[in-house]
């Protein structure tokens, strides 16, 4: 006898009103709903307020509206089915460099480590300290702030001190904004972050985009690391986010 696969019957209520929602052109009442998915009112005020309580829906004076983390939802999506497209640009650079390659965004206010394509010759970086605390000695995160806009750039590092990660690390915000102006184009790590590693990176350029594709390798080959490699492969990405706008 073949059985069915468990279904939990909160969600699947819930989603149905979110397809209803979804479904409509203007917002939509509690009780059209009720009528709409066939539940009983007390039941739908109940699933309501969970799904605004967790911002997958809106409510507006006459009725219910998708919420912001379906939109968010739906970048993030998108962001996924692009994967697909970017993850073998970056396993060629991995391959061409011998280094792990990373691909890392701006979002939400926040630098962001999207993919990491690594081999057990090529491994990533231990990323001991978080992204966001490692910008300054990162050379994605230098990469990134430099394209961001001065006010976005203050906020950020405002917000995270320039933590004295080795003997390396830069921890002067006007030593930093210099090196940030002089990157041109291409920033690099030199045991910035971690001793006896190194990192190049170089900007994602698309609508609406601020990103960075980089490297890590041995200290000791930074020297011999011409960056067409890896400046062929962050158009190779930015085409790509560019159809994806």
């Amino acid at each position: 006898m073949t059985t069915g696969p468990t279904l939990i019957g909160s969600v699947q209520r819930a989603l149905h009103l979110l397809d209803a929602v979804g479904a409509s052109e203007r917002p939509v009442t509690a009780k059209a709903l009720a009528r709409g998915v066939g539940l009983p009112l007390p039941t739908t005020y109940h699933l309501l307020r969970t799904l605004l309580h967790e911002g997958y829906l809106r409510k507006l004076d006459d009725g219910y509206v998708l919420g912001e983390q379906v939109g968010a939802l739906r970048k993030r999506n998108s962001l996924h089915a692009l994967l697909p497209k970017i993850r073998p640009v970056l396993r060629a650079l991995r391959d061409e460099v011998r280094g792990a390659a990373y691909l890392s965004l701006y979002s939400g206010g926040e630098i962001k480590l999207i993919d990491i394509v690594d081999a057990p010759d090529a491994p990533s970086v231990d990323l001991w300290v978080g992204v966001q605390e490692a910008a300054h000695a990162t050379a994605f995160g230098k990469c990134i702030l430099s394209c961001l806009d001065p006010d976005a750039r203050r906020d950020h590092l405002s917000r995270y001190r320039l933590a004295d990660l080795t003997p390396h690390t830069i921890t002067d915000t006007r030593v930093l904004e210099q090196r940030l102006a002089e990157g041109g184009g291409v920033f690099n790590d030199r045991e910035e972050y971690l001793l006896g590693t190194a990192c190049l990176a170089t900007p994602v350029r698309a609508p609406g985009v601020v990103g960075a594709v980089a490297i890590s390798l041995p200290a000791r080959r930074l020297p011999s690391v011409e960056p067409v490699s890896l400046e062929r492969a962050s158009r190779r990405v930015s085409r790509a986010f560019a159809l994806l706008s």
